[in-house]
């Protein structure tokens, strides 16, 4: 195992500095007195080279999709073009100011105008508003726009929001913080939605139904006509989760499928770096019922009456996914969902040859479940263990626990940017992985064994969170 990183604190020589930053060409603005600082500013103190170092040891230790497979299921990690990069970095865009005046921006107003036109093609929606700042940041505006909906009827008792058991975290945490309660509707066996239940569940207390399509297990919901039509019937509204929207990009549509609202992840299915590459984004739309509630897109340096974000949303972002969808044009944006089906399938039969089990043994869509629990109860080996002796093959782990339905869940989503041999090599190590299960499983409570950190009390992290560095008294 590898040394841990310093601190750049501890790395700190009371004295050493470094001249990065220029001196200012305007004069000194003095402070008054009531806001200066009483103690010095604790900052380390480090030379040009060792400030070089230290961080380029930190990029050395990270591991992102530009290092190698990253197969994090419902969160497309896929490759950034650099295209995009070029793009969004344009001086035009970059240096562009948020309260610039509307005229000298026509530029960024042209790429917001133009993005929200293809996104409303590409999800069969009438308008869209690019505030939203991530996925479960336009979940909740959605959920807004229908609350503000049903409140202009005089319907405001319409207070329950469906969600099905396998929809993404976020989808409940949304609903409940715009207000609505919500209930959980169960699956089938054969992962889709429950019919039976989901009619038994709705009555004029209905707001609407929450529901990606494909689901969180990476199965297509064959009746989503009819649980539209049933939700419809009972005065509810449907929402579109898009966070897996590709696997179907240009091939469906989430308004041809009944839905009346949806936000669209530009930071994974538009390929946009998100997480801790960068801002998320994601814009939301609508039917032409729902249009009025929408946040206003204005222009910059305008302020519309409806806000969910200061300014205009993460700019660079909408560049960046505008440019990635005039680079490929519609034939090629097909073939994004087209390759990631292919891909999911393909790396689930060599699995399952491998001898793992999928939670649902038929054809997938973007991304696959694996259950470990015969393995759990026969070797004591959990998907923890598998997943935390992926990093030990020099690979990204999947997705782990996730959904919650499936016992000892693993969830691959290989994306449609993976090439047949990665996704050999990534069969390999699974294969290697299981004969190391079946010969030495106790070897695996313990992995990674390589990684500068291997099995932190993650419960102790989660619950007291040590989130900034103290000097030592």
């Amino acid at each position: 195992m590898s040394e841990a990183v310093l601190l750049s604190y501890e790395k700190s020589v009371p004295g050493r500095r470094s001249e990065v930053i220029p001196k200012p060409d305007v004069p000194a603005y003095a402070l008054p007195e009531a806001l200066r600082r009483k103690t010095p500013l604790l900052l380390p103190e480090l030379s040009e080279v060792d400030v070089d170092r230290h961080y380029t040891e930190l990029a050395h230790r990270a591991y992102g999709v530009n290092c190698g497979f990253y197969p994090l299921g419902s969160c497309t990690m896929k490759y950034n073009p650099a295209v995009n990069e070029a793009v969004a970095a344009l001086p035009g865009f970059a240096q562009a100011h948020p309260l610039a005046p509307a005229h000298a921006v026509a530029g960024c107003r042209a790429v917001m105008e133009e993005l929200s036109e293809s996104l409303c093609r590409i999800a069969g929606m009438d308008a869209f508003t690019l505030q939203p700042a991530a996925g479960a940041h336009g979940e909740l505006t959605g959920m807004l726009c229908v609350r503000a909906y049903h409140e202009s009827r005089g319907d405001a008792a319409r207070k329950t929001m469906l969600v099905p058991d396998s929809a993404h975290g976020t989808n409940p945490a949304s609903a409940a913080m715009a207000g609505f309660t919500v209930v959980n509707v169960p699956s089938r066996a054969d992962g889709c939605v429950d019919l039976d239940a989901l009619s038994a569940l709705l009555d004029d207390g209905v707001a609407g139904m929450m529901m990606t399509n494909p689901n969180t297990l990476g199965l297509f919901e064959k009746d989503i006509l009819k649980i539209s039509r049933m939700v419809h019937a009972s005065g509810g509204l449907m929402y579109y989760d898009g966070a897996n929207l590709n696997a179907i990009l240009g091939l469906a549509r989430p308004g041809d499928m009944g839905f009346d609202v949806t936000h669209l992840n530009l930071h994974k299915t538009f390929s946009t770096p998100h997480g801790g590459g960068g801002p998320g984004s994601g814009p939301v739309g609508v039917k032409a019922l729902l249009a009025p509630f929408l946040p206003t897109v204005a222009s910059l340096g305008e302020t519309g009456p409806l806000q969910v974000k200061a300014f205009h949303g993460n700019f660079a972002t909408l560049a960046r996914a505008l440019a990635y969808i005039k680079t490929l044009g519609g034939d090629h944006l097909r073939d994004v969902a087209h390759h990631a089906v292919l891909n999911a399938n393909y790396l689930m039969a060599r699995l399952k040859a491998a001898g793992y089990t999928p939670a649902f043994d038929r054809p997938c869509m973007h991304e696959f479940v694996l259950t470990l629990e015969h393995e759990r109860e026969t070797t004591g080996v959990s998907a923890l263990d598998v997943a935390k002796t992926v990093i030990d093959y020099g690979m990204h782990p999947p997705t782990m626990y996730f959904p919650l339905i499936v016992h000892e869940a693993l969830m691959f989503e290989p994306t449609e940017t993976e090439t047949r041999e990665t996704l050999d090599r990534a069969a390999q190590v699974m294969a290697a992985i299981r004969a190391d299960l079946e010969r030495d499983p106790e070897a695996m409570h313990t992995a990674p064994h390589s990684a500068v950190i291997g099995r932190p009390d993650e419960v102790r992290a989660a619950r007291t969170p040590v989130l900034r560095w103290k000097p030592e008294p």
